[in-house]
């Protein structure tokens, strides 16, 4: 049997197409690369941008105005850079080891063309760490908490879309007992020594996927009251530094804040604010703003260039303005207080010029372009919520340009 001739015509070319694919992928310079979990080859025409988020020499150059990102993300209206505001939401994230990378990767889409839509530029993801009781000194991941590898995935969707990314491991309470007034803010471990040990070998890998992954900040601690100032607090951070260039930060609770000088050797420093207005629901913006203005006056008055607003949120509910931070009672739905409290909120963070405020919380399993089941979920939620979203994306489209490079340094 006469086997079948391929025409000159048809090797040529051939040979051409293959050597222009092979050359390059034995050379280890090749333009088409997988990655680990992906169905499709991610192609590369040029060098990738190695810049943080944020930092890119030009507008349209930096993460999230590739060509080459996939179909179906949005991207920012202006990349973020020194000194403008931080307009971003809180993503929380509990990881199920069950879920797929793929499934995680439409979730972070998702989020991050809601993100967009509200012209966001910002968005920090925290996920749950745990610890025994109030005295334990020992720090570990659980189920719910994401691997390494996972959180990069989601952060290079992120930056995909050009938004500024924040890593910020956060402790979970379910083993304090918070009936008995148990919380992240007065633990007491019985060896302090073995706490700040356990803690910097579970933030390690975190750190080193930061660094690789281009995060702008790093969340060092987040409402830990009770081990503020503590001199141990220097070698870690020390050590954080080491493998992470980014900004290191620490994010305070509001009373805290308040109450005296937060003592942390961190580049910066968040706050937690859920300050209590005791006002009717009916209360206007400006009696709003009165209210959290009295509060940051406690701790010093006039512009708070250096002060991000880590957390703000209200339930959208009767008799919120009284206690803001409360997650689990459930009275009347009041979507009116909750986009009041959000308005009056980026009001404060304009005529202070601070850095900017991250709004509590979407969770990442979460759909945010449905309505929130009240019967259900808790009233903080405000995705789904047209007055709030509203009001949210009136805050990220304001003029305030931010507090300047100079002054957010």
């Amino acid at each position: 049997m006469k086997r079948a001739r391929l025409p000159l015509l048809a090797v040529l070319p051939l040979t051409v197409v293959s050597l222009v694919v092979a050359v390059p992928f034995v050379a280890g310079d090749h333009p088409v690369r997988w990655e680990s979990g992906s169905l499709v080859p991610h192609l590369v025409l040029g060098d990738e941008d190695t810049e943080r988020p944020g930092t890119s020499p030009a507008e349209g150059t930096g993460p999230g105005t590739s060509a080459q990102d996939p179909v179906g993300t949005a991207k920012v209206d202006k990349v973020w850079k020194e000194g403008m505001p931080q307009w971003g939401i809180q993503l929380y994230w509990e990881d199920n080891p069950e879920h797929s990378l793929e499934y995680v990767e439409k979730q972070a889409r998702l989020h991050s063309d809601y993100l967009v839509g509200l012209h966001a530029n910002s968005v920090s993801v925290s996920f749950p760490f745990f610890t025994g009781h109030r005295g334990s000194t020992q720090i570990s991941r659980g189920d719910k908490t994401p691997t390494p590898e996972r959180l990069a995935r989601v952060l290079g969707i992120f930056h995909q879309a050009g938004l500024r990314t924040t890593v910020r491991p956060l402790m979970d309470e379910t083993s304090l007992d918070t009936k008995a007034g148990g919380w992240r803010g007065n633990i007491e471990p019985t060896d302090r020594d073995a706490w700040f040990d356990s803690y910097g070998t579970f933030l390690t890998p975190y750190l080193k996927e930061a660094e690789t992954s281009r995060a702008a900040t790093f969340v060092i601690g987040t409402e830990l009251n009770s081990m503020e100032g503590d001199p141990r607090w220097d070698a870690l951070v020390g050590d954080a530094e080491k493998l992470f260039g980014g900004e290191v930060a620490y994010d305070a609770n509001w009373d805290a804040y308040v109450r005296g000088p937060v003592t942390m050797p961190v580049n910066h420093l968040g706050v937690d604010a859920y300050f209590p207005v005791e006002v009717d629901d009916d209360a206007s913006v400006e009696t709003l703003v009165d209210g959290w203005n009295t509060w940051l006056d406690k701790k010093a008055t006039g512009k708070l260039p250096k002060i991000t607003i880590a957390e703000a949120g209200i339930g959208a509910m009767d008799g919120a303005y009284h206690a803001p931070g409360d997650f689990y009672t459930k009275r009347a739905v009041n979507p009116r207080v909750q986009a009041n409290w959000y308005t009056a909120v980026c009001q404060v963070v304009r005529e202070r010029q601070m850095r900017g405020v991250y709004w509590w919380s979407i969770y990442f399993d979460d759909d945010p372009n449905t309505k929130p089941d009240d019967a259900i979920a808790s009233r903080l939620d405000f995705a789904g919520r047209p007055l709030t979203e509203k009001a949210i994306t009136s805050c990220f489209t304001s003029d305030y340009a931010g507090p300047g490079a100079d002054a957010a340094s």
